[in-house]
């Protein structure tokens, strides 16, 4: 199959609202947020969600997909910091080998705080990490496992952080396809994407099979699931969500966004 055919996908539920279904001529390519960066750069697919980090490193090859994202709304529920004591008095934390963004975000808020601490490459385990570290950053489906296995341990929620100094939602990922991807490709399937979380948002039924559909995949109760995909992440970008990735990409990445396109999309 042509990877102008095959999309690529957060394999966390965050992205259940926009591919719940597509037609059979495509195909879905799911891996962590990590690894998608390279399957776009190398052609495995024709769109993809992003760390938001990768796209500022490679904004030379990769352009952005309007209208939807991966953003945090305040709580995102799903990118936690856990210790054992308070984040001030964390000597070393632990931080996770599947979202550059979310690392990023967490090195500039200890800077913001002016804090510290060690920080330690690891795989997503939280036990493991907690033997080593005062603290363990966790991203994603993890998160929220974690967080209701051990609710005491939570110390931060770094999209609620990131709206409390900036008063803006977090961008944590976003959709991008290569300059040279063909236009009407990358169109269609933003359409159908789109199509699908508005469906989603619109439609009781398909929402409730969403939800449930989710729940099952990752063993979580359905009540978390639905307050996670309703009231905590979305995958709209919508004007304010593009004023906090500009922000993200101005103040963490240290990158200037393109000018034309963030003006453009404002200006809506």
């Amino acid at each position: 199959m042509s990877w102008r055919m095959v999309l690529g996908r957060v394999s966390f539920i965050n992205c259940d609202p926009l591919f719940h279904t597509f037609e059979d001529n495509w195909k879905i390519l799911a891996a962590p947020p990590s690894w998608l960066t390279g399957h776009l750069l190398r052609k495995d697919c024709i769109t993809a969600p992003i760390p938001t980090v990768d796209y500022a490193s490679n904004r030379d090859q990769l352009g952005l997909i309007r209208d939807i994202g991966i953003v945090g709304k305040e709580s995102v529920g799903s990118v936690l910091l856990f210790g054992n004591r308070s984040i001030e008095s964390m000597r070393d934390i632990a931080l996770p080998s599947d979202s550059s963004t979310s690392n990023m975000l967490m090195k500039w808020i200890l800077d913001q705080r002016g804090l510290d601490p060690k920080l330690i490459p690891m795989g997503p385990d939280i036990d493991a990490m907690l033997e080593e570290c005062d603290g363990a950053l966790i991203i994603g489906d993890r998160a929220i496992s974690c967080a209701l296995r051990n609710p005491d341990l939570i110390r931060m929620d770094l999209g609620q952080e990131w709206a409390n100094i900036t008063g803006l939602p977090m961008v944590f990922g976003v959709f991008a396809a290569r300059n040279d991807a063909t236009p009407s490709f990358v169109h269609e399937a933003r359409k159908l994407m789109l199509n699908n979380y508005n469906t989603f948002l619109l439609d009781e039924d398909t929402r409730s099979s969403v939800i449930y559909s989710a729940s099952n995949k990752v063993n979580l109760p359905i009540d978390r699931v639905a307050r996670y995909l309703e009231s905590e992440v979305s995958n709209l970008l919508d004007k304010t969500s593009i004023e906090g990735l500009r922000t993200f990409l101005e103040e963490v990445c240290e990158v200037d966004p393109d000018p034309e396109w963030f003006a453009s999309h404002q200006s809506e």
